[in-house]
């Protein structure tokens, strides 16, 4: 495979992260690979603007656009795998695949009601609270090197809300008959909570395959960083090859 052949890649984070999720795996991949990750509105360096999911599809087709190299493999995580899934609905023509990390579990029915719970008290908490214990956490977790860019970034409480309120109640496995590219959906093994609805995804595409990171939970990508890369690598030179 060539520079001029690699499928372009462009990675969307989760909930109350930036574009620093994805520290490693743009690190790892972009001497083989055009890379790029998104900051959602209300995240990162779009920490002012206000969230909507349609203006998260449209920060995706831009930064697709913007490797300039055809429609590109789109690798989200949790909330930005439901924004990626919304994205492959509005501009399918942007999309050469789909990887669902953390991301395939219906956001509809009696799941919704912990989410919105946790939604309605994270207003209530003080933001330099949170943010103490989520440096603290990851820290604890994970090696500098694998986080200290989201911690830089810093946290999205502010949006998270607002972004939680128009992702619960619209998502479920209906939504990948609308993607029209081959999809990776990529669990941590032990995401029990957000893979419970991976054979119901999977089932409703048909080129969609499904792969567990081993000891891994729903960072899968901050939890086994390497095999986590490693799945998107192989992926994407699947794609090129032809082979779902």
């Amino acid at each position: 495979m060539t520079a001029a052949d690699a499928v372009p890649i462009v990675f969307v984070h989760g909930t109350r992260f930036s574009a620093g999720q994805w520290s490693v795996q743009l690190a790892a991949l972009r001497d083989e690979f055009p890379v790029a990750a998104v900051d959602l509105p209300g995240h990162g360096k779009r920490s002012a603007h206000p969230w909507s999911l349609s203006r998260a599809t449209e920060i995706i087709a831009s930064a697709v656009d913007s490797l300039d190299r055809g429609p590109a493999l789109v690798v989200g995580h949790s909330l930005g795998g439901y924004a990626s899934l919304e994205f492959a609905r509005h501009h399918p023509e942007r999309l050469r695949g789909l990887i669902l990390a953390g991301a395939s579990a219906s956001t509809r029915g009696l799941w919704a009601a912990p989410y919105r719970s946790i939604a309605r008290l994270i207003p209530r908490i003080p933001a330099h609270r949170l943010t103490q214990w989520n440096d603290w956490l990851l820290r604890r977790l994970y090696e500098p090197e694998v986080v200290e860019a989201t911690i830089r970034s810093g946290y999205a409480f502010h949006t998270l809300p607002a972004a939680w309120d128009e992702v619960l109640g619209r998502f479920d496995a209906d939504a990948m008959r609308c993607v029209k590219a081959p999809v990776l959906i990529l669990n941590g093994e032990k995401d029990t909570v957000f893979r419970a609805g991976e054979a119901d995804f999977a089932r409703a595409h048909p080129r969609a395959r499904t792969e567990l990171i081993p000891r891994a939970g729903h960072l899968a990508n901050f939890d086994a960083p390497e095999a986590f890369t490693d799945a998107v690598r192989r992926f994407a030179r699947q794609l090129l090859s032809g082979v779902d």
